[in-house]
């Protein structure tokens, strides 16, 4: 993507599945593809089109076959295009060998979500946790790359130049992230001591939680009044907000904006964030946000469980809360005990708020719009 200044970057996306059945074919998922073509957007990157690719077995080296790889080097030509972007995770020797072959940048999808970040930080924590995310990523990709530069060392027994330099690099990487990883820890100290006083004077937490794009940051503005980043587009908010807010029986409570969930979010990127995420760990009642607009709303409900259950946020008191009320729901469906709402008309926001205080005052499961994550 283009750095701050720079020129936009023509993007071509590929997503490849293996064959269940020898004469299968396959297409990719319509808001798969557009999920990574809103990736490769947000990043600032202009889309020129997009295909997908079925395999029998992935080629160890370049993931598709020669023919397929000829194909998509015609393509990159004709259309002008800077840089391959893969829904697929690639190897680091996959990555050298695509570029080598296509002789333009070749991301996944990792990276792109990696470099949305980047642009996207602006607190120290969040610049922190991304430089965190980017060492550990360059640190996968050196130790992928061992054996290939292993090989420039010659003689039996001994390390050659080529693997003393990884191991120079390795080291140093290494060093940044204790260090970064000391800075967060004292960023997350400072935090447990704000929640701590917060809840000496009585305040509750509420969370916001959701899929991203799903339209926290629209309800977190029209709930508290603040004015923080809203576009749509993947990941527009990284950095925690927290604002106090007065339910309608007096009550006053803290509210926190996270940031957005998404569909098998690589690991590191799950760790190095988790700080950010730690505000859900001290809430007493999450918000879970849906877009009742799309069409993955189903799976995106079992994302966002699925990553609460995984930082063992899930047996939380939670209200789902459909949003998107005037975009209207996709396929009529309303998932059970769900509120639609709109926050940006403002439409079922009392009913909403209703079943906020009811879950802070008396949280369980069932009843006021609470449901239970999966």
């Amino acid at each position: 993507m283009p750095p701050p200044g720079g020129s936009t970057e023509n993007a071509w996306l590929v997503w490849v599945e293996r064959k269940r059945r020898p004469a299968a074919g396959v297409h990719a998922p319509p808001d798969l593809l557009a999920e990574l073509k809103s990736l490769v957007e947000s990043a600032g990157g202009v889309v020129k089109g997009g295909q997908t690719q079925a395999v029998a077995s992935e080629n160890p080296a370049t993931l598709v076959g020669k023919g397929t790889l000829e194909r998509l080097k015609d393509t990159v030509r004709e259309n002008g295009v800077d840089l391959v972007v893969f829904q697929n995770l690639l190897r680091p020797k996959q990555q050298v060998l695509l570029e080598k072959e296509l002789e333009v940048k070749v991301l996944d999808r990792r990276e792109v979500i990696l470099d949305i970040f980047a642009q996207r930080a602006r607190t120290r924590e969040g610049k922190l946790q991304v430089e965190l995310a980017q060492h550990s990523f360059r640190l996968g990709r050196l130790i992928g790359g061992r054996r290939e530069l292993s090989r420039l060392g010659g003689g039996i027994g001994t390390r050659g130049p080529g693997e003393k330099k990884l191991e120079e690099d390795r080291r140093r990487i290494r060093t940044q992230l204790r260090q970064i990883e000391r800075e967060l820890d004292e960023v997350r100290r400072t935090r447990k001591i704000h929640y701590q006083r917060r809840k000496e004077v009585g305040f509750p937490v509420l969370a916001l939680v959701g899929y991203t794009n799903a339209g926290k940051s629209t309800l977190f503005n029209r709930l508290t009044g603040a004015k923080v980043f809203v576009a749509d587009r993947l990941f527009a908010t990284l950095d925690p907000t927290a604002r106090k807010v007065v339910l309608p029986g007096g009550k006053e409570a803290i509210l926190v904006d996270t940031v957005g969930f998404i569909h098998d979010l690589p690991d590191e990127l799950r760790e190095a964030f988790l700080a950010t995420l730690e505000g859900i760990g001290e809430a007493d009642l999450l918000i879970h946000v849906v877009d009742g607009s799309s069409e993955r709303m189903e799976d995106n409900i079992a994302s966002v469980h699925k990553i609460l259950a995984a930082l063992k946020f899930h047996e939380k008191p939670a209200v789902m809360a459909v949003n998107k009320a005037d975009l209207g729901t996709a396929g009529g469906r309303m998932p059970e005990g769900g509120i639609r709402i709109s926050a940006k008309t403002g439409v079922g926001l009392e009913t909403l708020i209703r079943a906020v205080e009811g879950g802070i005052c008396t949280p369980r499961w069932g009843g006021n719009g609470l449901t239970k994550p999966a």
